[in-house]
């Protein structure tokens, strides 16, 4: 009769191995984001918008709108990385935001930490990935600032 491995053993093992992901793999990730993103502000911007717009003829100024736009993206990067560790266009190049601590999915107010210094480290003549270039890990500087890590996850097995 075989001995049977402890659970703690088993546990350790069925943890899947990730390595932290490349820049070029988030790069094409974000440029994907970008067009997904698209359909997301044409559904919950542009249209309330366009409504508004015929029903009372009302054009909210453009600080509003920038602020509508950051709270809707919020409400999806939020919502994604705080429930599945990634949004659809990361799904597809197998990338999961976990949090830098213990690997585990980011909290609410982790992810939406992330998501504010996001806005001004990617913006902002592109200071977070040209610190990325510089970095150890090659991380992000809003993924610095939150605890946050970017990780490829392993193939899945059919």
């Amino acid at each position: 009769m075989k001995n049977k491995p402890a659970p703690e053993a088993l546990a350790a093992t069925d943890r899947p191995v990730v390595e932290i992901a490349g820049l070029r793999r988030r790069l094409a990730s974000m440029l994907y984001e970008v067009l997904l993103l698209l359909g997301v502000l044409g559904l919950f911007y542009m249209l309330p918008n366009v409504l508004m717009g015929m029903a009372w003829s009302l054009i909210p100024g453009p600080l509003l709108q920038l602020l509508w736009v950051f709270l809707v993206c919020g409400a999806y990067f939020v919502y994604y990385w705080h429930r599945h560790g990634s949004t659809l266009a990361m799904q597809t190049w197998r990338l999961k935001v976990v949090d830098a601590r213990d690997g585990r999915l980011p909290g609410l107010w982790r992810a939406a930490l992330r998501y504010a210094v996001a806005w001004p480290s990617l913006y902002f003549l592109g200071v977070g990935i040209l610190w990325a270039i510089l970095d150890r890990d090659r991380q992000f500087l809003h993924d610095r600032l939150a605890g946050t890590c970017v990780v490829l996850m392993p193939p899945r097995q059919v």
